[in-house]
């Protein structure tokens, strides 16, 4: 009972808490922080949806355990809090739990029985198992090494607090040093508890965080590697087909359960595993009426009909779309597009399968990234390297954005593809395994068919959720009507923009194209970064034109922050780190957006820069073909010339000449007759814009000269150059 007199914060948390129903779970921890029981409260309260079984606070100098009325009135002042929400599928135990320390987990441990035995632990859940070996061990990091499953927790024990994810990042955990040390399971929670300086814990770091100096320190966790292995390939799909039910059997509930059900290979691979198993089970397929019948219905109906699989199909109106729209924008927090497009069938069916009393939902996320499913595999030089970046940035791309939506539902979202032996299995695969000119996830879906799936499913192509459901053209209608692009419209539903992002610019097609995607996907690119090299033959950057970079960047309006480094290769990218920390420390910026084409060599450095330094590496030109790159740029009203050249076919004429769409038809006969890149990805040729859809005055080159090293070799030298207004508006905004 709430007394008339009580204390108002606590009559706040009986109204956020006392209807415990079956949410997910969460955790949230607020230490060296003035009203640390406030904060706690308001990061809880914003993530009730994740767990409203049971919650509780561990918290005070002491570390003392009771229940929320009891805590707040003995501990109202206390500076460290870790608090929890539960979501119980089966069983109940409540948390934080104690021990000689405090442990707050959000997990799914699949191994945890096995390693009770092994190390002769007695405990009652994954959870309970993970406490008492981190306190049985020397560290947390050799507990990690053993667990197999999904995890985020937070571990308290006197004047340290330790943060740990699962290795691919499936359940999120972000963490704030600004004021304090606060974490929480959603980013939202920390802003409503008014945190500044959120950022994502990265999957492949351990965060310890020390109460008595107040820093923390950072411990790297061991990627995945893929050594290219020589296996026979009818062996190889038996073993694809034992380690997928290995991985299901391993995440299957004692209850019914549902299945994000779309009539492709993905799902209706699970689907015939789940079926083979005799589990109990639904599939639930969302789409928009109204458009037309969408491609995936058609292949959902005739999957389900055929293989005899119960399908609940949910049909959204065109009329319900703007309020589905703004749900899935705030929650995702996010209006990129894609995002966006991708969140709505899942999110309205997971809403359908919360409705049917489902508590755990699967997914066929993490085939795509694995067996070489997306168009840009084909033109890989390199499907493993490539396969792991995907798998590193999953967290960034997908795996937050499907946990809040399944977890605002109810529900836990289990992903049988991003097993540990799966993911171990199909890394060193040779690329023949995966992809052939005429078809992808070759090894997937030949285990499909001796599964006993028919060959019109196990050889359909991919269709994009956005795409097959319709909720794409569904968009692109809204949007039209309203005269706007797709980005800006759906940017009128997010209350803020996206990640704050620093642009790293050389003045060349690829940088500024790259900005100006992230920008209508209503990014905030706060910055931008340019590193001048000494050494004309860098391995990382081109030599950008000071004198233009810093016009281009006052016709952005935006602020460029500049490096020289003497070209050494390896250790010029120590200048590349230092520029992006000072744009982290004067701009806030969470993320770094690349115009990288097809560098591994430059991807993998900017990448492990990024890292080291939490931030989010966007590379949105990846894999995109060459001659789609130009096309794109000249259709959209970018002016750009060649300010160097370095390859066969070219010659004086090109340097200066801006290029359009007879240009192109020119370097298309080139790249047919000996090879030549259209985008000069090859070193062919280097590049400066003048003018692009977000300038606001265009660059004029003045008086010109041209240095030739040779008939094909020289560059452009700039010897005047100003700012002059636009003509007309370029480009198509």
């Amino acid at each position: 009972m709430i007394l008339e007199n009580s204390n108002p914060l606590i009559r706040a948390l009986f109204i956020v808490f006392q209807p415990f129903i079956c949410f997910m779970c969460g955790i949230a921890g607020f230490f060296n922080c003035k009203d640390a029981p406030v904060k706690a409260v308001d990061a809880l309260s914003e993530m009730r949806n994740r767990g409203i079984d049971g919650a509780g606070i561990a918290f005070g100098k002491q570390a003392r355990f009771a229940s929320f009325p009891k805590l707040l009135k003995q501990e109202k002042d206390s500076t460290a809090v870790l608090g929890h929400v539960l979501h119980s599928v089966v069983g109940s135990v409540a948390q934080p739990l104690k021990g000689k320390g405090f442990l707050a987990a959000n997990c799914e441990i699949y191994n945890w029985k096995e390693l009770a035995a092994k190390h002769r632990i007695k405990a009652r859940n994954d959870a309970g198992l993970v406490l008492k070996l981190i306190e049985k061990s020397k560290g947390v990091e050799s507990v990690l090494k053993e667990l197999d499953g999904v995890w985020a927790f937070a571990y308290w024990n006197g004047n340290r607090v330790v943060l740990s994810r699962d290795i691919l990042g499936v359940k999120p955990l972000w963490y704030s040093l600004s004021n304090g040390f606060c974490f929480a399971s959603e980013k939202k929670a920390l802003e409503k508890a008014g945190c500044l300086g959120i950022e994502e814990l990265d999957p492949r770091h351990v965060l310890e965080f020390d109460l008595k100096n107040g820093k923390a320190k950072f411990v790297k966790r061991k990627f995945f590697s893929a050594k290219k292995s020589a296996v026979n390939f009818e062996r190889s799909v038996e073993s694809l087909k034992r380690l997928l039910q290995d991985a299901v059997a391993k995440r299957v509930p004692e209850k019914k359960f549902g299945l994000l059900f779309s009539g492709g290979i993905d799902s209706v691979l699970l689907a015939t595993v789940f079926k083979e198993m005799g589990y109990s089970f639904t599939c639930f397929f969302a789409y928009v009426k109204g458009f037309g019948e969408p491609a995936d219905l058609k292949f959902a109906r005739r999957a389900a009909k055929t293989l005899g699989l119960e399908l609940e199909e949910i049909a959204v109106k065109k009329s319900d779309l703007p309020k589905l729209i703004s749900e899935v924008v705030l929650l995702i927090e996010s209006s990129n597009p894609v995002k966006v497009g991708v969140a709505l069938p899942l999110y309205a069916a997971c809403r359908k399968a919360k409705r049917r009393g489902i508590k755990v939902i699967f997914s066929g996320l993490g085939a795509d990234e694995l067996f070489c499913g997306y168009a840009r595999f084909r033109e890989s030089n390199n499907v493993q390297l490539d396969s792991i970046n995907l798998l590193m940035q999953m967290h960034e791309n997908d795996l937050y954005r499907d946990d809040v939506l399944s977890m605002n539902n109810s529900l836990e979202l289990r992903l049988a593809f991003l097993d540990l032996n799966v993911i171990k299995f199909a890394l060193p695969l040779a690329k023949k395994f995966k992809l052939s000119s005429k078809q992808n996830k070759i090894i997937l879906r030949e285990a499909a068919r001796s599964l006993g799936v028919p060959n019109e499913f196990a050889s359909r192509k991919k269709k994009a959720a956005q795409y097959g459901s319709n909720f794409d053209k569904g968009i692109g209608k809204l949007a039209k009507k309203s005269g706007m692009r797709k980005a800006e419209f759906l940017a009128g539903f997010a209350p803020k923009k996206n990640l704050k992002l620093a642009a790293l610019f050389s003045g060349g097609k690829d940088s500024c194209l790259a900005l100006w995607i992230m920008q209508r996907q209503n990014y905030d690119v706060s910055c931008l970064v340019s590193v001048f090299p000494k050494n004309p033959d860098s391995y990382m950057y081109h030599q950008p034109n000071a004198r233009v970079v810093a016009l281009q960047s006052k016709a952005l309006g935006i602020p460029l922050l500049k490096k020289t480094t003497k070209g050494v290769k390896e250790k010029e990218l120590s200048a590349l780190k230092s520029v992006l920390l000072d744009a982290k420390k004067k701009f806030g910026i969470q993320g770094v957006v690349s115009g990288a084409l097809f560098s591994n060599y430059q991807r993998e450095r900017i990448q492990k820069i990024c890292l080291a330094l939490g931030l989010k590496l966007f590379s949105p030109l990846w894999h995109k073909k060459q001659g789609q790159e130009v096309r794109e740029l000249v259709n959209n009203g970018f002016v750009f010339v060649m300010s160097k050249i370095a390859g066969y076919g070219l010659s004086k004429e090109w340097l200066g000449k801006p290029i359009g769409a007879k240009e192109i038809v020119e370097l298309d006969r080139l790249n047919q007759r000996i090879g030549f890149n259209v985008a000069g990805e090859g070193g062919e040729y280097e590049s400066l814009v003048l003018d692009a859809p977000n300038f606001s005055k265009r660059i004029v080159l003045g008086k010109l000269a041209t240095k030739m090293g040779n008939e094909f070799t020289g560059s452009l030298v700039i010897k005047k150059v100003s700012l002059k207004g636009k003509r007309f508006n370029s480009g198509k905004d």
